[in-house]
């Protein structure tokens, strides 16, 4: 009897002791997915050979949303792209990304005015609403 006793404490006590270290243990953040591949994968991609590998990267990244943040810098070097089918969905990406994405301003800023492309200076000033309402100028 008395040992069952002993041993009934015995896992009472260990069973605690696990329980307290794995509450202790930081959990480490997974990385963001999509469509199998994650985040890191999918920033390489933006600086591939091909355009549409670099724009389907850029609608990939969008998808994730502010889980995305980490894609930041690779986004605003991917709005100086030479492909306007690559820039759009690029600045489509720093939109969804939202205030996470303040270091693009600048660079959403300038793409209003200089952009030759309307369509796409139209969706960086839409991304600046969603990053920075307050960086948008009156028209």
């Amino acid at each position: 009897m008395l040992h069952r006793i002993l041993a009934t404490a015995a896992v009472i006590i260990l069973g605690s002791i696990g329980v307290a270290s794995a509450q202790t243990t930081p959990a480490t953040p997974k990385e963001p997915e999509s469509e199998g591949r994650t985040l890191t994968q999918w920033i390489k991609d933006l600086k591939g050979l091909a355009p549409q590998t670099r724009n389907a990267a850029a609608y990939e990244i969008a998808g994730m949303g502010p889980a995305a943040a980490a894609a930041v810098p690779a986004l605003i070097e991917a709005l100086d792209d030479q492909i306007a089918a690559v820039r759009f969905p690029v600045t489509v990406a720093l939109m969804e990304i939202g205030p996470a994405a303040k270091a693009a301003v600048p660079r959403l800023l300038v793409m209003m005015d200089e952009e030759i492309n309307d369509e796409i200076a139209a969706s960086a000033r839409r991304a600046l609403r969603h990053i920075d309402p307050s960086a948008v100028p009156a028209r």
